[in-house]
């Protein structure tokens, strides 16, 4: 540690409670907010979509939040952190989340710590100090073991305050994001689905596409999700997830579209953009669409709109396995207007989504810098135990 700062246990400077399994189920009686592990993003609190239900007064007392307390993942990604600084406060947390706070105020910042977590975890520091391959869950006892290097309060307020101005252009960019992303949907709306436009099935302007890769010729292989589009699957899984004879795989070219059966009601659809070329696992759909009929962004457009998305989840009710078809895809309508409306429409759809991707490009660019100033003012102070 190049300026000796001393090493402290996070027991030593934080009291620790781990959130108890509290069932729901028959719970009689006034009902209060909770926060579970999928609330508590790095640094923030998701609170959309925040459950309910009632706690004894002993259960209140117990499981009750104060200024300043730190709310940490136990399981998922272990060590994603966020200070509640919620007032009044009635919230209360349960399973899978680490209550922490403060015993010294005088002694700890707590967004020091947060500060600390989220670049180790980012650098899977966590499983270092743990001394373990692979953690599912952080107990109590190990997170209380955990070390922290602690320099005197002035310090950490100052490393907080330098840390917390690249904090505050992150969260600035991400709300211009959001409002860029809800424009987006009004426009699809007002300019697509919310129109007289002369409505077409799906099936009158695309084309099934079933090359299949024989003679292994394609090595590529790719996968479709709700939230990337196309992948390598070994980007999400950390290895290859495919067979090793690939000559039953689908050839999907850039342009295509491809889904899969069983996901496309939750969105996973997309159109290869990134690669001249993949092979698509023969589960998969792939078909391309008559671009003298519509044009290939205008279709695009149209599947991220709700009235799509809902369309398409109608179509898959029906099914046993909730799967939708080539031919139940095709039996969707869709507004259609002249290729020349679609033109117009798609230029002011592609303006906006160029917006969104020049604030995600700032936004990660601005987290790239707080990584790299967080590391100059910590790691170029002291190492990661082991």
């Amino acid at each position: 540690m190049k300026h000796g700062w001393p090493l402290k246990k996070i027991g030593e400077l934080f009291d620790v409670q781990l959130g108890k399994m509290l069932s729901p189920k028959a719970r009689e009686g006034e009902q209060f907010p909770y926060l579970a592990n999928f609330n508590v993003q790095w640094g923030k609190f998701n609170l959309e979509n925040v459950k309910s239900m009632h706690f004894t007064e002993s259960e209140r007392e117990k499981y009750s939040l104060e200024q300043g307390d730190i709310l940490m993942c136990e399981g998922g990604e272990v060590g994603r952190c966020a200070i509640w600084n919620q007032r009044p406060t009635n919230f209360y947390y349960q399973k899978a989340l680490h209550r922490l706070r403060p015993k010294d105020k005088n002694a700890i910042n707590p967004y020091f710590l947060c500060i600390y977590m989220e670049y180790v975890t980012a650098n899977n520091g966590v499983t270092k100090i743990v001394g373990e391959t692979s953690i599912a869950h952080l107990t109590r006892e190990k997170l209380c073991a955990l070390t922290i290097p602690c320099p005197l309060k002035e310090k950490q307020d100052e490393i907080v305050k330098t840390i917390s101005t690249w904090d505050a252009a992150i969260e600035k960019t991400e709300r211009l994001i959001a409002a860029k992303e809800k424009r987006f949907r009004w426009v699809v709306v007002s300019l697509i689905n919310k129109t007289s436009h002369h409505e077409r099935e799906v099936s009158d302007f695309t084309i099934e596409v079933s090359t299949q890769n024989r003679d292994n010729a394609i090595e590529r292989v790719l996968s479709v999700t709700n939230h990337s589009g196309f992948i390598l699957p070994e980007d999400q899984f950390e290895r290859r997830v495919a067979s090793t004879n690939l000559s039953n795989y689908k050839i999907v070219n850039c342009g295509e579209y491809a889904y899969n059966p069983s996901r496309i009601n939750v969105g996973s659809i997309a159109r290869l953009e990134d690669w001249e070329i993949g092979a698509l696992s023969p589960m998969y759909i792939v078909f391309k669409l008559d671009e003298t009929k519509i044009a290939s962004d205008y279709f695009l457009h149209w599947l991220s709109s709700y009235e799509a998305k809902q369309r398409i989840k109608n179509s898959a009710q029906g099914s046993v396995r909730e799967t939708v078809s080539f031919g139940d895809l095709g039996a969707i309508p869709i507004p259609l207007p002249s290729m020349e409306k679609q033109r117009e429409i798609t230029g002011k759809l592609n303006t906006i989504k160029h917006e969104i991707t020049l604030l995600q490009q700032l936004a990660e660019k601005y987290r790239t810098q707080k990584r790299g100033l967080t590391q100059k003012l910590l790691i170029g102070e002291w190492k990661v135990q082991a």
